[in-house]
């Protein structure tokens, strides 16, 4: 199944040595957090990444380019400027790297990717926030209730996506307003083809303002809820504490 991960913001809410990034390559670990995102989709079979790039996107597509160069160790013969890579450890992800607009807003970049995820189900997430959800529980959720959309519910301290529930159904879906009940939008969507027909090609809006209330407001948004661990990176204090989650608990994906 295909992954779309929205990595164009600018993120300038995060100040410190690395601001000159954008917000998905900031590394926890040895790793950007981009990386991390796509090892827990592809710890659960999935690794046909699209990524909607925007802000510095030069700097994702070189990671990626030069991955194998830059994460294992080389030989370089000057005499000829061969390189050998001794000891390359394979990915098969298949990563498309999509320029979005600089200045697109989520939905937008959403609708870009259209024409490259066809009449499919997919899977969707923000670029700065991880999990120890269960990728495939999300899934046999997803198909058994038969909704255009899925979100999961996580519950974490901070003030993000309010969702007003009954039961599992969205009844209604805030942005960054008080949380009532406790349960946040963590991200880790995913979508029936059928959103992008609710996405205009002229329009440059907010996804979580627009199309996720109008699919809230129809019953069409059901709430995957997530008990475990979550955590974004929105802040720079966010980035201190992912730092010191992955000393303590490296590879938080491994449920």
């Amino acid at each position: 199944m295909k992954v779309v991960i929205l990595a164009g913001g600018f993120g300038t809410r995060i100040a410190g040595p690395e601001n000159n990034l954008p917000k998905p390559m900031l590394k926890i670990g040895e790793k950007p957090i981009i990386h991390h995102i796509m090892d827990i989709y592809s710890y659960y079979g999935h690794r046909d990444f699209y990524l909607a790039l925007g802000y510095k996107s030069e700097i994702i597509k070189s990671y990626f380019k030069n991955y194998y160069l830059n994460n294992s160790d080389i030989k370089i013969d000057l005499n000829n400027n061969n390189i050998e890579v001794l000891n390359e450890n394979k990915l098969d992800w298949n990563i498309s790297l999509i320029n979005t607009g600089l200045n697109s807003l989520t939905a937008k970049r959403l609708k870009h990717l259209e024409k490259f995820i066809g009449n499919e189900t997919f899977l969707m997430t923000y670029g700065d926030g991880v999990s120890d959800i269960d990728i495939g529980k999300l899934l046999d959720f997803h198909k058994k209730n038969q909704k255009i959309a899925t979100v999961t519910a996580v519950r974490p301290t901070a003030k993000f996506g309010d969702l007003t529930l009954e039961e599992n159904i969205v009844k209604s879906f805030n942005e960054k307003n008080q949380i009532n009940q406790g349960w946040i939008s963590g991200g880790f969507f995913v979508f029936e083809p059928d959103i992008f027909h609710m996405i205009k090609k002229e329009d440059n809006l907010m996804l979580e303002r627009t199309v996720l209330k109008e699919l809230a407001e129809k019953n069409e948004l059901i709430a995957y809820k997530h008990e475990g661990f979550w955590q974004c990176m929105d802040t720079q204090k966010d980035y201190h504490y992912l730092q010191e989650l992955w000393v303590k608990n490296p590879y938080w994906y491994k449920v």
